[in-house]
Formats: C-alpha cells, sequence, structure tokens
C-alpha cells in the first residue's frame, strides 16, 4: 500500500473553525484546494494536504489542541521565524538541537502546536 499513497492529508476538526481558516489560508499562506462550507483542503506542498473541519458540522470533535503537533521542515528556520514575527504572530524562540536542527513552536487558533524547524 505505501508505495500507491500520492497525497497525506491532515485533518483537524475545529470549534475556532474560520479564524483557523484564516490563520492557515493568511498568516501561513496556504492555497486551497478543495473548500464547502464547514471543511477546507490547504495544499502544504505536492504530496502534503492540511484540512480544516467545522466540528459544528463534522461527526468528529475538536481535540482541543491536544496530542498532536504539526512539524513542517523549511530550508531555513531563522527565515520563517523572521516572517512569522513581522506579521505580529506570537512564536516561541528559536532554538538549536542536538541533532543540529533549528526549531520554534506557534500555535493555531484551535491550541495545535506547529514545530517549524530546519536541518
Amino acid at each position: 500500500m505505501r508505495e500507491s499513497i500520492r497525497v497525506v492529508n491532515t485533518i483537524l476538526y475545529c470549534r475556532c473553525w474560520q479564524e483557523t481558516v484564516v490563520f492557515y489560508r493568511d498568516t501561513l499562506g496556504f492555497p486551497i484546494t478543495f473548500r464547502n462550507d464547514w471543511f477546507i483542503e490547504f495544499k502544504v506542498n505536492d504530496c502534503a494536504r492540511l484540512s480544516v473541519a467545522n466540528e459544528k458540522r463534522a461527526t468528529i470533535k475538536s481535540a482541543n489542541g491536544q496530542g498532536l503537533t504539526l512539524a513542517f521542515q523549511v530550508d531555513k528556520a531563522d527565515e520563517a521565524w523572521q516572517g512569522l514575527f513581522a506579521k505580529g504572530i506570537r512564536i516561541g524562540k528559536i532554538s538549536d538541537h542536538p541533532w543540529g536542527g533549528r526549531s520554534f513552536f506557534l500555535f493555531d487558533p484551535e491550541g495545535n502546536r506547529l514545530e517549524i524547524w530546519s536541518a
């Protein structure tokens, strides 16, 4: 089966649906690949999607930001940090890791933790 997977999609079920949509669309700049009145799919890259569903219309409810970290590897974590900081986004400080990476954390309006990192 693994060889036949073309795209991976993570779906976030949200109480703060509209704010979370705005965050991924406007703050992070993810383009929309599908939308209806309660579900929006964003393109992260050619092989990854991130969807945001309104829990009021879904059978699955929000996890309230618990037990999930969305980790995004970027070319330069410092540049990503500067770009988000310039937009006034509340973000953690950038840190070096023993394995050689650099990363920082932030949270979307639903409380999901995002890790932005580079090697």
